[in-house]
């Protein structure tokens, strides 16, 4: 049964709209996580955004070690000022991130957010309602759902995902599928949590979604809630040119992303995580 703390983090996040951030992970030289610099970047974010996620693909999630994924998310936490933050756990397993959620729990995060199962050492892949009823069953934190299949590999399976969407303890979904006729299979006839849009070039592309979580994000986030009120394809013009130019369609975005942020005097370094 979920726990009263957890109850009522799912009613605080109800609201969830808007833009929200999948921060960078700032690295100093010797690839530590960089606290001046996660300072720096949370605040250059505090007006214009919904809630921080750290840990998340842009973050480098699947790569982050044990270390730098608590640092992120502790110093996310810690400079967040009452802003949400969901803390993104890339991994495939369902126990590999109920124990993160539970670490999560413990520094402070709103919630976690989880990507589908990976398949098992013998090729195997467990049902998406099944690994998504493990989860919420045992995370102290509500669940945001990342809808990918880049990286997991996993199908794209619109009636699981809303069999998923309407456990009890999910509290948004962002939808990287990258397939617009997907989104709105999703949202046709409601699907009771918020509808994040995890593609810029497809922002203004289905109306009715409630945010969007993308790279741009942590450069641009008033132009991403620009576009989201407005939904025209003026705006949409905008977001692809920005999105040109920084780069953000290359396999190393975050990179770019980072670049972008050293030179606006951000964070210290566009090192990788590793």
């Amino acid at each position: 049964m979920p726990s009263s703390d957890r109850v009522a983090a799912v009613t605080r996040l109800k609201g969830l709209r808007g833009t929200l951030v999948p921060l960078v992970t700032p690295v100093d030289g010797d690839h530590r996580v960089c606290a001046t610099s996660v300072a720096r970047l949370v605040e250059s974010l505090r007006e214009h955004v919904g809630a921080y996620v750290p840990a998340l693909s842009t973050g480098e999630g699947w790569t982050l070690t044990p270390g730098q994924w608590h640092d992120m998310v502790r110093l996310t936490v810690e400079h967040a000022a009452g802003t949400p933050v969901l803390a993104g756990i890339a991994l495939g397993d369902a126990a590999g991130v109920l124990d993160r959620a539970r670490t999560a729990a413990g520094l402070g995060a709103d919630a976690v957010v989880v990507p589908p199962p990976f398949p098992g050492p013998d090729g195997a892949r467990r049902g998406l309602v099944e690994h998504f009823t493990e989860i919420l069953d045992g995370s102290p934190l509500p669940v945001f759902v990342y809808h990918e299949h880049v990286v997991s590999g996993a199908p794209l399976d619109l009636a699981a995902l809303r069999a998923v969407c309407a456990l009890p303890g999910v509290v948004g979904v962002k939808d990287s599928s990258g397939s617009a006729d997907f989104t709105r299979g999703l949202l046709d006839g409601g699907v009771g949590v918020p509808v994040f849009q995890g593609w810029e070039n497809l922002i203004t592309e289905v109306p009715g979604v409630q945010g969007f979580v993308g790279p741009l994000a942590n450069l641009e986030p008033s132009v991403c809630d620009e576009a989201l009120a407005a939904g025209a394809e003026d705006a949409q013009h905008r977001v692809d040119a920005l999105s040109e130019r920084y780069r953000l369609l290359t396999d190393d975005w975050y990179l770019h992303v980072k670049a972008e942020l050293v030179r606006r005097g951000v964070i210290g370094t566009a090192l990788p995580v590793g």
